[in-house]
């Protein structure tokens, strides 16, 4: 969703503003904006992106401040255009807010406001919150943070705020609900960001607000961190960040995406570091550290939303062959809404990139208030969702910049998998000479990967230019590849705004065959383990009904690949294996076909990399 920057110090904050911007975009670019305060409020937004927010601030003199904030919008409320843009004044002009959230009762807000004579530029929820902050200040006679506080109390939804006040430019008052917000903390100055990107080249020592929590920073100070509720003081604890700012850097690559695309060898291998042993064993700190609800687990849910959801299904073929424990996928969006049977002996793990999720955040709040067991995956060291588990691990992807998931979908798998091998082992449900042969191929992933990536680059871009202009594309896979066919549609339709559907091949029968013509293109994940001579069967079908047959298959693969008009191929692997490798040449065919249509990959129309909002 949004991204929020600010800066309290003695540099200029406009240029750190701008740049803080650019490397939160991925959360949003509906609309970006600053306000600065140099004795007087100064600011500038605009619909688009932090590009066009920069082009028109230089036909303008931006003064030497160093106090101010910013704004990148994923919008909720309110059309993406100017007047809905942050940073929003209040009434008087004296208070500034950025946000990043919902406020769900806002219209009963705005409604008593307009009673009191209060008047709206905009259409948005945070107008309505900013000036209900100065309504509450003016009425009680209140100083900023307590004011925030009040009305933060009244209002229902989730948020990430930072506010400012124009006659105090030294003082921002910061809060959090459902919403990212970190502080970071350098010599004499802070720095506010929905994540530590902005900041990196700046300090290492950051701060991450919890729920539920407010802080008041201001220079010269200690940061007061409260609890918003009862105003009850909190000590903060200081967090030394491992990030690198070549992580958050293009490195040469035209955009993110690829960059990510060819990072996986790395990231997979990464992943695995310390849990895939030398002497082909696995050791899962996060399992071996709660054996005891494991081994005694009736069932467990996997919950997650978008290509975590994708990787999940992958996880419920390797949890139920390997551990011979019952295994549920959900769309976290969906499973607190239907009253969902939960119980004491069920684990519930929750599957996301970034660890703020707010749909998977829900689901995971209510499976631990009855009782289950909570386990995370997700690769955001210090996330809601890392912080809220009974336990978890890592996927260590790095930084993913691209709003389409591409490596922490391939570490997720790499994650899923470790985990279902080492459980299975402990459960018995797996004899120790499979689990050591799969462990030791496990070991060459990465760099079957790396050939993967070798094998198709070329290829690939001849494919994307044959179907660069069609208008719908359908992919179909069995068993393990299953939902990669539909991970491979997601990314489609996420960066090219082709229509795409996955399917399982079988179910071609039961109606989507209707749609095939001489124009449809069809995706086959037909790798030699598995159900291998029923795809083939399904693409006869499909072949006779004239339609163009593109195939994911081995290397030296023969029957499949005579009746496919083009063939990517994968190295020869374990079918437990093969969705970490069939994906990627989908990747890289969504990304060609995605940048010969002329779309922006990284920041594809209406999405943000991290949805923290229902």
């Amino acid at each position: 969703m949004c991204g929020i920057v600010g800066y309290i110090g003695n540099k200029e904050a406009y240029p750190i503003i701008i740049n803080g911007l650019k490397r939160l975009e991925y959360r949003g670019y509906d609309s970006a904006g600053f306000i600065v305060n140099a004795e007087k409020f100064v600011s500038e937004k605009t619909k688009g992106k932090v590009s066009d927010l920069e082009a028109k601030a230089a036909k303008d003199t931006i003064p030497t401040a160093t106090f101010g904030m910013g704004h990148t919008r994923w919008a909720t409320h309110g059309v993406p255009n100017d007047k809905n843009s942050h940073p929003h004044l209040s009434n008087s002009g004296k208070l500034a807010i950025v946000h990043n959230g919902i406020i769900e009762n806002y219209q009963p807000i705005k409604q008593r406001l307009l009673q009191e004579g209060y008047v709206f530029h905009s259409d948005t929820d945070t107008e309505v919150l900013i000036n209900f902050i100065e309504y509450i200040k003016n009425k009680k006679q209140l100083p900023l943070e307590e004011a925030v506080r009040y009305a933060l109390n009244e209002v229902v939804g989730a948020y990430a705020i930072a506010v400012m006040e124009e006659a105090n430019p030294s003082k921002m008052v910061v809060a959090r609900l459902g919403s990212p917000l970190v502080i970071g903390i350098g010599e004499n100055e802070f720095y506010i960001a929905s994540d530590a990107s902005p900041f990196i080249e700046y300090t290492q020592n950051a701060l991450y607000l919890e729920d539920g929590e407010m802080a008041t920073i201001e220079l010269n100070k200690d940061i007061q961190v409260r609890k918003i509720h009862n105003n009850e003081g909190v000590d903060p604890t200081i967090q030394e960040l491992k990030l690198s700012i070549d992580a958050i850097e293009k490195g040469g690559y035209e955009h993110f995406m690829l960059k990510e695309i060819f990072e996986q060898p790395a990231s997979i291998q990464d992943t695995m570091r310390g849990r895939l042993l030398e002497d082909g064993t696995t050791k899962i700190s996060g399992i071996n550290n709660n054996l005891k609800q494991f081994l005694n687990a009736d069932r467990i849910i996997i919950a997650a939303c978008g290509t975590s959801w994708h990787a999940g299904l992958v996880g419920e073929y390797l949890f139920e062959e390997l551990t011979r424990i019952p295994v549920e996928v959900e769309y976290a969006s969906e499973f607190r809404y239907r009253n969902p049977v939960i119980n004491s002996s069920d684990i519930v793990m929750a599957i996301s990139q970034s660890g703020e999720t707010a749909d998977t955040l829900a689901a995971l709040k209510l499976a631990k208030e009855r009782g289950a067991f909570i386990y995370g995956i997700c690769n955001v060291v210090g996330s809601s969702i890392a912080r809220l588990t009974d336990s978890g691990t890592y996927t260590h992807a790095g930084p993913e910049i691209g709003v389409a998931s591409t490596k922490a979908f391939t570490t997720q798998l790499t994650v899923l998998t470790l985990l279902a091998l080492h459980l299975g082992h402990k459960k018995g449900t797996i004899d120790h000479d499979t689990y050591k042969r799969l462990c030791k191929e496990l070991a060459h992933i990465p760099d079957l990967v790396a050939k993967t990536l070798e094998m198709n680059k070329d290829k690939v871009i001849e494919i994307a230019r044959a179907y660069k202009d069609v208008s719908n594309c359908i992919y179909l896979g069995r068993g393990y590849n299953y939902p990669v066919a539909l991970e491979g549609a997601l990314k489609l339709k996420e960066i090219s705004y082709i229509h795409a559907e996955g399917y399982p091949a079988a179910e071609m029968k039961h109606g989507p065959i209707a749609l095939i013509d001489e124009n449809m293109p069809v995706v086959f994940l037909a790798p030699s383990r598995g159900h291998y001579e029923k795809v083939v069967s399904n693409a006869q079908e499909i072949k006779a009904r004239k339609g163009k047959i593109i195939a994911v298959v081995t290397e030296h693969d023969t029957q499949m690949s005579a009746l496919a008009d083009h063939v990517l191929e994968i190295p020869e692997v374990e079918e437990v294996f093969s969705p970490i490798l069939s994906v990627i040449p989908l990747q890289l065919l969504s990304y060609h076909i995605a940048t010969m249509r002329g779309c922006n990959v990284d920041q594809p129309r209406n999405l943000a990399k991290s949805v923290t909002v229902e």
